[in-house]
């Protein structure tokens, strides 16, 4: 299930969220959950996790995140566009201080030459600024999404340190 190097940022994030007073909620795509199961992997998490919002489809993404829907036909659930509204409609409607979006394609199948298999858009949502970061990673479905999880947990937590 979660690496050791998964549950290690896990602790190490919500040690940091504890700290501050604040709390995080998630909003995936790609992922299914998978950063809301590392986070509550942590036993005290609910003082810090609010909630996680899978969004899978381009029709929970709009209605219950807020994305646009001239977003997603503009630029595709796969975007930064679409990212920067999922983290805001995440930690608006949970009221968290953060909120962590992951879209991307995980494969095997979905990729375009324009957007790879692999690739993973994140959306970061820290006290009303946004930032993004487009990832690309190597492997198979399960490879992609680990590295995927990981990859938010850890930048989420260098942002807020």
């Amino acid at each position: 299930m979660l690496t050791e190097s998964i549950e290690r940022v896990s602790q190490q994030l919500g040690q940091q969220l504890k700290s501050k007073g604040w709390t995080i909620s998630s909003a995936e795509s790609c992922t299914g959950g998978g950063v809301a199961f590392a986070i509550t992997s942590v036993a005290g998490s609910s003082e810090w996790f609010k909630q996680s919002f899978v969004t899978y489809s381009n029709d929970a993404k709009q209605s219950l995140l807020g994305v646009r829907q001239e977003i997603l036909m503009s630029f595709g659930a796969v975007s930064q566009q679409t990212v920067e509204q999922m983290a805001s409609g995440c930690a608006l409607k949970s009221q968290a201080e953060i909120g962590v979006s992951i879209s991307g394609i995980a494969g095997p199948d979905g990729g375009t030459e324009d957007k790879p298999v692999g690739l993973v858009w994140f959306g970061f949502f820290i006290n009303g600024d946004i930032s993004t970061e487009k990832q690309i990673f190597s492997g198979d479905r399960h490879q992609v999404r680990l590295q995927a999880i990981e990859f938010a947990l850890q930048q989420t937590s260098q942002r807020i340190s």
